[in-house]
């Protein structure tokens, strides 16, 4: 079933646009929705009051290098930077005010990933074929994980349990926090994994993967035989699950690869059944549920932000940015989205109200 086109439409207006100097990397809202922040390839991290967007956005202090992650921690105290240049950061939130807590200098390598653990101040990152792990509130670094078969590619936390994951060749390793010596769980996968996300209730593991496939687990039930997904255009590029339940006990999980997007739905019968949304030309650069909504977002190297209400119909497309757009994320409980363009162009846009409700039909 292709991409739904009905007759629900939805307005948005623009109301904030700054712009940086170089392709911006990643745009990020505290949990509290009171702090936006983005950074660039030209190692810029602005900072703009999300509750009051007249006021005037402040920089944070960078290396210069490329910054390709940015992330707050669980209780939004901490916010951090991973860079080009090995350089991991880290500043303690203060109101709206950020002061540079420490930089953690592993010269010579990239930072590519970067997750908060849920709910303790633990910061994992990559440092080529392993894994590091901070304690940001002492500055000490607690473990350091060898992956050996490959540099990891991505990494994420256990919502629930303490397990960190790390995707690479032809696995995907599982360390318990609790015990970082530990032998890890390994997961094996056919090729190499790309993206892994876990859904939001922790039944789930998903893996996009180099083959064209993703392999979704069921850790609940402890499930040896995995569902795999195949079919896709190219690599898996993007994985992300919502954060509300689908018309079934279990949450959605949307993937893309190069301009396509499937929207995925556990059936009992089928397994998997797919929803494809279809709207963009050249290829998609980032993906997002709302949170606590079926609404879903996508961004395109074609210059468009495409918003999906119930994940299904197109609802409207946004085309401010002069090129392309690189990012987005959802503003944690209003009906705000951010995103940023290659041209260095950061957007907020919220939904217009109306009296017949939520969007026009």
């Amino acid at each position: 079933m292709f991409g739904l086109k009905s007759n629900v439409r939805q307005t948005w207006k623009k109301t904030w646009q700054h712009q940086l100097t170089e392709y911006v990397t990643q745009v990020v809202w505290s949990l509290d929705g009171e702090i936006l922040v983005a950074c660039s390839a030209a190692g810029e991290i602005v900072v703009q009051a999300g509750d009051n967007l007249a006021l005037p956005p402040v920089y944070l202090a960078g290396a210069g290098a490329p910054i390709d992650q940015l992330a707050f921690s669980a209780d939004g105290q901490f916010l951090a930077s991973g860079d080009q240049a090995g350089q991991v950061r880290v500043w303690k939130r203060q109101g709206q005010q950020f002061v540079l807590l420490m930089t953690h200098d592993r010269s010579g390598c990239w930072i590519e990933q970067l997750r908060w653990h849920p709910t303790e101040p633990l910061l994992a990152f990559n440092v080529k074929h392993t894994v590091e792990v901070l304690e940001v509130t002492t500055k000490s670094l607690v473990a350091k994980l060898d992956f050996e078969n490959s540099s990891v590619l991505c990494i994420e936390w256990h919502p629930t349990n303490g397990m960190l994951m790390a995707g690479g060749y032809q696995s995907i390793k599982v360390w318990d926090s609790y015990d970082w010596q530990a032998k890890p769980i390994v997961i094996s996968i056919a090729s190499a994994s790309l993206k892994i996300a876990c859904s939001p209730d922790g039944k789930y593991l998903a893996s996009g993967n180099l083959d064209r496939s993703i392999t979704i687990l069921e850790w609940q039930d402890a499930n040896p035989h995995p569902w795999m997904l195949s079919g896709f255009p190219g690599k898996i590029s993007h994985l992300v699950w919502s954060s509300v339940l689908a018309n079934t006990t279990d949450p959605l999980l949307a993937s893309a690869s190069v301009e396509g997007i499937v929207v995925w739905e556990r059936n009992t019968v089928f397994g998997w059944k797919e929803q494809i949304l279809d709207n963009h030309a050249q290829a998609v650069e980032a993906i997002a549920f709302q949170p606590q909504r079926r609404q879903f977002a996508s961004a395109g190297s074609d210059g468009a932000v495409n918003i999906w209400h119930d994940a299904k119909t197109l609802a409207c497309t946004l085309t401010d940015a002069s090129e392309a757009f690189s990012c987005l994320n959802w503003h944690p409980w209003q009906q705000s989205l951010a995103a940023g363009g290659s041209q260095g162009e950061i957007f907020v846009w919220s939904q217009v109200s109306n009296s017949r409700g939520f969007g026009k039909f």
